[in-house]
């Protein structure tokens, strides 16, 4: 609609306060030697809903940035979710990101990892594999599994089996690393548990901790604390490096994909972050 275009087309073109996202995502490609070539987006509408004399709109903004960085050409994406009201004469207002919060599913940060017997017979990670699965769904959902609100640890996990990593611990949801037609582990769908069964693990699947962030390869994941408080909000899969050997990264819940990898464009953001790096390894 014309009225979301020029609150877009403005927001881009106007200066922006130097916490908000836009003018820290700018400050990141200065900081990285990138340089915006084109910016294009579109908008879709997913719902409609009518409410005491209230219109609201919910729809997904497509981005793409075309960026250079160096020699180095290529594409970032993000789709990110807002919802507006529309008043009785038909103006926009309070319009904003529509977030979502992570399913508080369970609170513990140990998890029993079972013998290997339990194992499925995967051995080996195909890196190339998980990419292309990462590529291939960053902005879909893959309908042999179900669909989270929060969505991006289902994601990662796919991810993971799509390079070959075997599940095992099922049917008990805090044991293991594994997905069902109508259950899954707590490490498969919540950041938080992802992220500590990686550190924890022994055999299958796990994850040898890096240093920093420029150790890591396609395949491999971070993990994120966005305020430091401990608790794990968010995970991504490295699917590219860039011009000067940093990570990309896809992701879901505000799906993106080619994403610089600190995230200090995100509206969830904060000077306190905390990243964990974790080279993917399957035994």
């Amino acid at each position: 609609m014309e009225q979301l275009k020029r609150y877009w087309q403005d927001f881009f073109a106007i200066d922006r306060n130097e916490n908000d996202w836009w003018a820290r995502k700018q400050a990141l490609f200065a900081e990285r030697g990138a340089d915006i070539i084109q910016i294009k987006g579109n908008g879709h509408v997913y719902s409609k809903l009518s409410y005491e004399q209230e219109n609201i709109h919910q729809y997904h903004l497509h981005v793409q940035y075309l960026i250079k960085q160096q020699k180095q050409l290529y594409l970032e994406e993000s789709v990110t979710p807002y919802v507006f009201k529309k008043d009785h004469q038909g103006n926009m207002q309070a319009h904003r990101r529509h977030d979502y919060k992570q399913e508080d599913l369970v609170k513990t940060e140990m998890f029993k990892q079972g013998d290997s017997s339990s194992l499925n017979s995967r051995s080996k990670y195909n890196r190339q594999a998980a990419v292309q699965y990462a590529e291939r769904w960053w902005n879909d959902y893959n309908p042999a599994y179900r669909q989270f609100p929060v969505d991006c640890t289902n994601y990662v996990s796919q991810c993971l089996y799509a390079g070959g990593a075997p599940m095992h611990g099922a049917p008990v949801r805090e044991r293991g690393w594994w997905y069902q037609d109508t259950n899954w582990s707590f490490s498969w769908a919540v950041a938080h548990s992802l992220r500590w069964y990686l550190a924890g693990a022994t055999s299958g699947l796990r994850g040898e901790e890096m240093k920093t962030a420029n150790q890591l390869i396609p395949g491999d994941v971070i993990c994120y604390d966005f305020t430091g408080d401990g608790r794990w909000d968010h995970n991504t899969i490295v699917v590219a490096k860039d011009a000067n050997g940093m990570p990309l990264v896809n992701a879901h819940t505000d799906n993106s994909r080619n994403r610089y990898w600190s995230y200090e464009d995100s509206t969830a953001w904060t000077p306190d972050i905390q990243y964990k790096f974790f080279r993917i390894h399957i035994e």
